[in-house]
């Protein structure tokens, strides 16, 4: 039989892509221009989601959220990537690792980190007090243990000394950390600082996973052992964070009628915290909505072994968490974020122009408020909850 368009109709919706048939790489070739001369496999994923950021993540009614799971910040993906994205209007708000904000204070207070080899006896680096990050070698007791004595000096500060979400408690370090920069010269280094003057969020899902929640913990079992308790009252509660951040979609959604938009790199939980914003307003809240509008992926985990940090967008669809009907405005690639994301920064810087910024910080009270009167108007389960609290009370 003969294929022709006339006899399979459908043939030409496959068809329709542009031709590969790339230009050769010159001297005179751009960063853009490589990026969108990739045609075929990840190459190609890289280029569709550089050119999503630039057709659809651009556009000012759009809010994005940013997720960043992997040793990035000791790599030095904060100053080199995130700062300038931050910078130029492409992250509203931020969901990482913490140990990925503690490494970030190592650069706040300009102690050094060293490339290195990945093939280095680690038993002797122990005997001689270096740290390994893969490739990335670092002073044990200069780098380390001097950040944390840092930390813990800072969180000992008087307005650290409540019950406060991640949101709060990076905004605060944040601000010493930009004092820093500016006093010493030093900046702009650190993610904290620079999302602390734009306004930007960040959360971290599992703050006691880090050195970061260590040093709480061992604050707080000082304090209890020297009969301090009442005095060091810094507590972390991802509940609060659980409500900021899906308040955050909701007015983006409901309220300003914009899109939203997600970034993760990498997996883990920062992707599903990110993510799970949607499931909390749709089965928790009961609040009716559909899901985040775009979606970019960039990953090395497979989704065949069933984890979330390989999961493509269309499984999250499923979940509530991507609009089912925007799935053509997904893109999954599978690159070492440590290549493909400086790529998607420059590509952005040199494609768009600066977003205005959000300053979704600024406005966390009326975010949350209009958190719970949507909860309040579109959840019927409401005065049955507040009964059996009230019998709890009892």
């Amino acid at each position: 039989m003969k294929h022709t368009a006339k006899a399979c109709p459908g043939k030409r919706q496959y068809l329709s892509g542009k031709r590969v048939l790339p230009k050769p790489v010159s001297r005179a070739s751009t960063l853009v221009d490589v990026i969108d001369n990739m045609d075929a496999y990840n190459g190609g994923r890289l280029r569709a989601a550089c050119q999503l950021l630039k057709d659809k993540y651009s556009r000012p009614d759009v809010t994005i959220g940013l997720s960043l799971a992997g040793a990035l910040t000791p790599a030095g993906l904060g100053p080199s990537t995130v700062i300038p994205l931050i910078n130029h209007g492409f992250v509203d708000w931020i969901t990482a690792t913490g140990a990925n904000m503690y490494h970030d204070l190592h650069y706040a207070f300009d102690l050094p980190l060293y490339r290195g080899r990945h093939t280095v006896d680690d038993a002797d680096l122990r005997r001689k007090g270096v740290t390994r990050i893969y490739d990335i070698l670092f002073d044990y007791e200069d780098v380390l243990m001097e950040t944390d004595r840092r930390l813990r000096a800072i969180m000992l500060r008087p307005e650290f000394q409540h019950e406060m979400g991640t949101r709060e408690f990076y905004h605060l370090l944040g601000r010493v950390i930009d004092e820093h920069e500016r006093r010493n010269k030093t900046g702009p280094v650190s993610i904290l600082a620079a999302a602390y003057r734009a306004g930007v969020p960040v959360f971290t899902s599992s703050p006691g996973d880090s050195t970061i929640g260590m040093n709480v913990a061992g604050l707080e079992l000082l304090a209890g052992a020297q009969g301090l308790g009442g005095r060091f009252k810094l507590k972390i509660n991802p509940s609060i964070d659980v409500n900021d951040s899906t308040a955050i979609i909701l007015n983006a959604k409901r309220y300003e009628k914009g899109k939203t938009a997600v970034i993760l790199i990498g997996g883990g939980s920062p992707k599903n915290f990110v993510l799970q914003t949607e499931p909390q307003i749709q089965e928790v809240l009961m609040i009716p909505e559909v899901g985040q509008d775009y979606d970019i992926n960039v990953t090395d985990a497979r989704p065949d072994t069933g984890g979330l940090s390989g999961a493509p967008p269309s499984e999250a669809a499923s979940w509530g968490k991507i609009d089912p009907d925007k799935l053509e405005e997904t893109v999954t690639a599978y690159i070492d974020v440590t290549v493909a994301f400086p790529l998607m920064a420059a590509y952005v810087l040199q494609t768009t122009r600066p977003k205005r910024l959000k300053r979704l910080y600024d406005r966390g009270q009326e975010l949350r408020a209009k958190l719970v009167k949507s909860y309040l108007e579109n959840n019927k389960e409401v005065g049955q909850l507040s009964a059996l609290m009230r019998k709890l009370q009892a």
